[in-house]
């Protein structure tokens, strides 16, 4: 189908597009890659009057050093993610799980920052947001502000976005020298996550110190592991011991049943897949 009629404003700074969204109101819709927003715009499942697109904005894309924190522009492409230096060196888990995200055409097209923001529970780099504690920087008419991950994720396709606001900047604590991995079971015609597992993890003589574990497609929103991660610490990194703390996964969880899998194969898938992200974290 033809999309209906709308505005199209290509702004060239961070306050323009903030100004041009106070002015459209409720009617307006950012463009970010568009991966998402697109095919809803052709199916006229959204009708808005004017479209913002970002991508004429600088400052909203790069990956770089910002003190203790790798701070990632929202608008910075997936392949860019998964390709760039600092990301593999301080934050694997997150270029592990880009990697998986659709396909390279999506990922030539599609941002981490319109990701986040689209806020999809069966999509990828929520779970790796909040497993690895990032920060969304979200710019808006009185300035800027930063929320953590623990608050971004609200509720379905919901997130702490404001009306009138704009993400601009996810800022990821550096993980240097933590081993990873991302586990995903997905359906072979698509690349939604039926469940995914998203794990990091600290060892030190052979004994996990620290770990970090986010599942998604497990609830409304990205949920973080607390269970899993608890009974990790402490613990030799081997095939039993890993496997006994996996059992935690399913607390605090809230598996949908749909088409694709009942509540408790979500569970069964959640329990396997983090042991298996553990494991092949820890080599």
């Amino acid at each position: 189908m033809i999309p209906a009629k709308f505005d199209y404003v290509r702004p060239s700074s961070v306050e323009d597009a903030v100004s041009a969204l106070q002015q459209g109101g409720e009617d307006a819709k950012i463009l970010a890659g568009g991966q998402s927003l697109l095919p809803v715009l052709r199916l006229r499942l959204a009708a808005p009057s004017v479209i913002i697109d970002l991508g004429g904005i600088p400052e909203l894309r790069g990956v770089r050093e910002d003190g203790d924190r790798i701070a990632i522009g929202a608008m910075t492409a997936h392949h860019d993610v998964m390709r760039d230096d600092l990301v593999k060196q301080h934050v694997a888990l997150l270029g592990q799980a880009t990697e998986t995200v659709a396909d390279p055409q999506v990922r030539h097209r599609g941002t981490l920052g319109g990701a986040l923001a689209h806020a999809d529970p069966a999509g990828d780099l929520g779970a790796v947001a909040l497993a690895l504690g990032a920060e969304f920087v979200i710019a808006g008419p009185s300035g800027r502000r930063t929320v953590p991950a623990s608050e971004f994720f609200v509720d379905y396709f919901t997130t702490a976005i404001g009306e009138g606001e704009i993400l601009t900047e996810i800022r990821f604590p550096r993980y240097t020298g933590w081993k990873s991995h991302y586990e995903k079971f997905n359906r072979t015609a698509q690349a939604w996550s039926m469940v995914a597992v998203a794990a990091a993890i600290k060892v030190d003589g052979g004994t996990i110190s620290e770990a970090r574990v986010g599942l998604a497609n497990m609830g409304a929103t990205p949920i973080r592991a607390t269970g899993v991660e608890q009974a990790l610490v402490g613990q030799a990194a081997t095939a039993d011991a890993v496997r006994a703390a996996a059992e935690h996964a399913t607390e605090g969880t809230s598996a949908p049943s749909d088409a694709d899998a009942a509540a408790d194969y979500r569970e069964h898938l959640a329990r396997v897949l983090t042991g298996r992200a553990v494991l092949a974290a820890a080599g």
